[in-house]
């Protein structure tokens, strides 16, 4: 019996870039490897090839595992001089205002591809040149830009994209306007890279020409990222938290990620209250201000998420004081194999590297994720992150693969649709859909609730008395929720995001 496969991706491209890989004998590991490729192809500003990434898997016959391939604080042999320079410093009306730092001293170490690679090669099925031929196709013959990332570079294409000459042609037309739906692009270079690493194996990005050329670049232009750094990086693989939630066993991504610990706390609350608007801005209020007093400045964060999760254990949500542009794929297969990746290159530092056509992170330049200083961490420390992509089993036999992107809304999305369709039962889509809210703890300590117009919304935050900010009735703010399922029955199907521009397939 040939192999179905099911799939939430980012857009109609990465969507068939899945279906490709399937076709060509992928599994659910492969389907998503080449779906999240190819948002790193076709959605420029919105993720990249040269970010991080976290991949889930649990497959169809054995225990889950978490791939971490999150960037890492570079620096390794490098100027002390260097540290605190190369960064422009942006304002930008996204979501409401956000501040971020581009340039060359923002970009991180990347290790996207390393975990791509490694989830490659323990649970894949189809060639590794399959799997990224249809993102190797895409950035030669062209590709239609897509509504989320074009809405996020008409706020950026000229303040974070706009400074570099090897970016501009990325995401301008040849009159110099910023590209908009439905232009098509190409990107010859990064058709080449993706061409190399498909030969020379994903290490190639690592110490190889292409390393020496990121490299290279950041010293030529002020960065901090050594060869010593590329060459030192490696993906890890965690053994991921497990919450029991309804009839679910839940894994979620573990610490040194803040994100997982994050939302298991959430979910763990939210299953003992039931569905109330008052009581979800409550603990979102109460486990966000955590993490703004405590793991945004910590200096071990695997050592304060267990720590975390144990103080839970035994004290409830009473026991905490109170006080990135980012993509997601999903996919399942017939034969139960689960996998969820979600991937960053922050809000983008608006720098390419010559000859590559690879856009390179700003995951320095993220204040959030930067409290302690945005140079103050040691060269090698993977940075903090709130990318939580889960996948989860059913009593009943269902198997499950959920994420989103959204920065710091990735963990209070996917508390609200996971709350809903596990502990209430909401059909998947509806739960999706449905209206959301996320506190946002500023940076003085307060709260301040972002949300979509509801009128339940409404009531809950008058009654609250928290200052508020609304976003209109949807917002990719929110982030964009993608799940495929395999259903006890061994059907399958996928449910997106119209926060963001989702595609769905099933084969």
């Amino acid at each position: 019996m040939d192999r179905r496969v099911a799939i939430a991706a980012t857009g109609p491209a990465s969507a068939d870039a899945g279906l490709a890989a399937a076709a060509a004998g992928g599994n659910a590991v492969d389907v998503a490897i080449a779906a999240m490729v190819s948002a790193m192809t076709t959605e420029p500003g919105i993720v990249s090839a040269a970010g991080g990434a976290f991949v889930h898997v649990w497959p169809a016959d054995g225990d889950p595992e978490l791939i971490d391939g999150n960037v890492e604080m570079p620096g390794r042999g490098q100027d002390p001089a260097r540290f605190g320079a190369g960064l422009r410093e942006i304002h930008t009306s996204y979501g409401g205002g956000l501040t971020l730092y581009a340039g060359h001293g923002s970009v991180a170490t990347p290790g996207a591809f390393a975990a791509l690679g490694t989830a490659h090669d323990r649970h894949g099925s189809a060639p590794w040149r399959e799997v990224l031929a249809p993102s190797i196709d895409a950035a030669r013959a062209g590709y239609v830009m897509g509504g989320a990332a074009t809405t996020y570079l008409a706020i950026t294409g000229d303040s974070v994209f706009g400074w570099d000459e090897h970016t501009r042609p990325l995401v301008r037309d040849t009159d110099g306007a910023v590209v908009k739906a439905g232009q098509v692009v190409t990107n010859p270079d990064l058709a080449d890279t993706l061409e190399q690493i498909s030969v020379d194996g994903a290490r190639s990005l690592y110490t190889g020409d292409l390393a020496a050329r990121i490299a290279a670049d950041s010293d030529e232009r002020g960065g901090l990222i050594t060869a010593a750094d590329l060459a030192a990086y490696r993906a890890v693989v965690r053994t991921p938290l497990r919450l029991d939630l309804g009839e679910w066993d839940l894994a979620l991504n573990p610490p040194p990620s803040v994100g997982g610990p994050m939302l298991a706390v959430m979910l763990r609350e939210l299953a003992g209250a039931g569905w109330d608007w008052q009581r979800i801005i409550d603990i979102q209020r109460r486990v966000l201000s955590f993490r703004h007093q405590v793991h945004d400045l910590s200096t071990d964060l695997e050592e304060d998420g267990y720590a975390l999760l144990e103080s839970i254990d035994r004290h409830g949500l009473a026991g905490l004081p109170t006080s990135s542009s980012t993509a997601h794929v999903s996919a399942v297969d017939s034969d139960g194999t689960i996998c969820a990746i979600t991937a960053s290159s922050g809000y983008g530092s608006g720098a390419t590297v010559p000859g590559t056509g690879m856009m390179l992170n700003n995951c320095l330049g993220e204040p959030e994720l930067n409290r302690l200083g945005l140079h103050a961490l040691a060269p090698g420390t993977r940075l903090a992150s709130n990318m939580a992509p889960s996948v989860a089993r059913s009593s009943s036999g269902s198997a499950l693969a959920i994420g989103s992107p959204g920065a710091d809304r990735i963990t209070t999305a996917l508390m609200q649709v996971l709350g809903r369709h596990c502990l209430d039962g909401t059909p998947m889509q509806e739960a999706i859909d449905a209206p959301r809210v996320h506190v946002r703890i500023l940076d003085d300590g307060t709260p301040r609730v972002d949300h979509e117009d509801d009128p339940g919304i409404s009531a809950a935050i008058a009654a609250l008395g928290l200052p508020s900010f609304s976003h209109g009735p949807t917002s990719m703010f929110f982030g964009g929720v993608g799940a495929a399922r395999r259903l006890a029955d061994g059907a399958l199907d996928a449910a997106g995001d119209s926060r963001r521009e989702a595609a769905t397939r099933v084969s």
